[in-house]
């Protein structure tokens, strides 16, 4: 690297704090990016975020620094990226927008390479290591592999190097580092509507951010310009096509005001009400807000027209009832054969007989019939009622070296379970009063799976898959087609943290429960992990002995299903607030579960 190119290098990297930015993004370790933090318990998008101050170009500088400045430059979102364009020739277009595709390097091209000069023409090859892309829309995908792009710059009269032409020339997007993108960009979620049309789904995307008092109209005109292709076709927008902003949102006294242009009549109030409640409570600034429609204010039905920003609880994706200290008790299996619920550190019998012996056991919602496993997975069974000794029914028998994955039922009262040899799977889904049948289209029909759990927005579905030989939890979305078949696929990973995943299970909207050994471990323990990508979390401290199974609730205990010394256990955290605390085991059971 020339002293030159280490100069720039060293003036580019200078920043200012600008109080009111936004709340870090991280670029996800595993693949692709579909929800964001759960807003009422997340870090606030617009806290105070470090800006990038651009240097212009210098007239002394060479082709290879000329394309180290553009790089760097570019990494700034101030003023449409203006200081940026003063590096291309007069006559290169290159107008990124608001919104641009960016290829995602793990670290900044310090040595751009010169392959080519002769008299006022250059060619300038960047190599690096790319990490992954973000699209328009703001969706993330890994892609791993080496990466290389040719500028080509010219003299201009005055005798300075110019780039005339760009990597993909007009459509060229963005290349910024890893670290580019966590300063400049944010995680926010947009929510739009389940095929039920009243549970809201996260939709997490890559947001630029400029600055403080463009955030809420980039966040809103975000939301209007609907889902990413990932969740594309398998959510719903109550915004009728072609609303837009008529200005940008406006803020007086923590109230903000959304006025849409005169094409959102044509929508429902309380839904749009709802998409717009819960995407916006991110930002810290506001505590209310109104609608407006081509300037004139409405109010949802039952609601004054300053609505609170908390509200529409109703919609929640983890579902109404779920609030913050407020759960069900757990089922478990018992030692003796009974289906029981965790009352403290007891298991009370619930489910005896036949019944009461199956394994990974799940209870519908409305709790009115239960699925299990035989003792060797190959038989999937359903009972009613959950108390007494109902006689269980044979649902689904596995082929010749198959197994199912533990049952998982949606808000909806759809079962569903995964029949996985070494080598393929195939999904089956149960419909309320319906026969079960195999998905239509199934992404991981190539794949064992180990496990499969349903949100409980009923969208988006979490696996544990063998890739390359090593199980790996990734994260699938679930579409609805016209003829009323099932599209379950567009499997991306979720983190590349764990070696190995054992089971899994939603805590909330956002994050897993995962079982599993990180690569600096030796023996399996149980994490949190964002489904943002962001970083694991390990949970508790204390030997767990064999874990196996692991259940979570929105704010219930996560339990884990391990055995000791031969026996089975069932373990909690001394204090779940703390996610260090220490495991505690004092219940002899097993295969705990929460019901939906």
């Amino acid at each position: 690297m020339s002293a030159c190119t280490g100069r720039i290098t060293s003036l580019l990297t200078l920043a200012v704090l600008v109080l009111g930015g936004a709340g870090c993004a991280n670029v996800p370790s595993g693949g692709q990016v579909v929800s964001g933090r759960p807003a009422e318990r997340a870090e606030r998008v617009d806290d105070p975020y470090v800006r990038l101050i651009p240097v212009k170009p210098r007239p002394d500088w060479g082709p290879a620094e000329i394309v180290s400045g553009f790089l760097a430059a570019s990494a700034s979102f101030d003023d449409g990226h203006k200081v940026a364009k003063m590096y291309l020739g007069g006559r290169t277009s290159w107008n990124p927008g608001l919104r641009p595709s960016v290829t995602v390097l793990a670290s900044r091209v310090t040595d751009p390479h010169v392959i080519k000069s002769a008299g006022n023409q250059a060619a300038v090859r960047v190599t690096g290591e790319e990490l992954g892309t973000i699209t328009a829309d703001g969706q993330y995908t890994a892609s791993p592999k080496e990466f290389e792009a040719v500028y080509q710059l010219s003299k201009t009269p005055q005798g300075v190097w110019r780039i005339t032409g760009l990597p993909g020339d007009e459509k060229s997007g963005l290349l910024l580092t890893k670290d580019d993108v966590e300063r400049a960009m944010r995680t926010v979620n947009l929510f739009f509507f389940a095929p039920d049309r009243h549970t809201l789904v996260p939709n997490g995307v890559f947001l630029p951010v400029a600055n403080r008092q463009a955030l809420p109209t980039q966040l809103v005109q975000a939301l209007l310009a609907g889902p990413t292709s990932w969740l594309a076709g398998a959510v719903d927008s109550a915004f009728p096509e072609g609303t837009r902003l008529r200005r940008g949102v406006q803020i007086e006294k923590e109230v903000a005001t959304v006025d849409l242009t005169k094409e959102a009549r044509g929508g429902d109030v309380d839904r749009m009400s709802a998409q717009l409640s819960w995407t916006m409570r991110q930002l810290s600034e506001i505590k209310q807000w109104r609608l407006q429609i081509d300037g004139e204010t409405v109010a949802p039905d039952d609601m004054d027209a300053t609505q609170p920003m908390n509200g529409w609880q109703e919609n929640s994706p983890d579902g109404a009832a779920s609030q913050e200290g407020a759960h069900q008790n757990a089922y478990v299996v018992g030692p003796s054969g009974f289906i029981g619920t965790l009352e403290g550190d007891r298991a009370q019998p619930l489910v005896t007989g036949a019944a009461g012996y199956l394994s990974h056991p799940a209870v519908a919602p409305g709790y009115q019939e239960f699925a299990g496993l035989s003792s060797d997975g190959t038989q999937l069974l359903v009972a009613a009622p959950v108390t007494g000794a109902p006689s269980p029914r044979v649902l689904l028998t596995a082929h010749r070296g198959a197994r199912f994955t533990a049952p998982s039922w949606s808000g909806d009262g759809t079962l569903w379970a995964v029949e996985s040899t070494k080598d393929a799977s195939w999904l089956w889904v149960r419909r309320p009063g319906k026969p079960p049948v195999r998905a239509a289209h199934w992404g991981l029909g190539g794949r064992q799976v180990l496990a499969f759990h349903v949100a409980r927005d009923g969208v988006r579905a979490a696996v544990i898959a063998r890739i390359d030989g090593r199980p790996q939890v990734q994260l699938g979305r679930i579409a609805h087609d016209p003829d009323g078949s099932l599209d379950v696929g567009s499997f991306l990973p979720v983190s590349s943290e764990l070696q190995d995943a054992v089971d899994l299970s939603w805590r909330d909207y956002n994050t897993l429960a995962v079982l599993g050994r990180a690569k600096r471990d030796s023996q399996t323990l149980p994490f949190l992990m964002p489904i943002s990508g962001s970083a694991i979390i390990p949970l508790g401290v204390g030997s767990l002995g064999e874990p196996r199974t692991i259940a979570a609730a929105p704010g219930a205990p996560i339990l884990i299903g391990t055995r000791s010394s031969g026996k089975d256990q069932i373990c909690r955290q001394s204090a779940p607030s703390n996610s260090y605390s220490p495991w505690l085991c004092p219940t002899p059971a097993k295969d705990p579960s929460y019901p939906r």
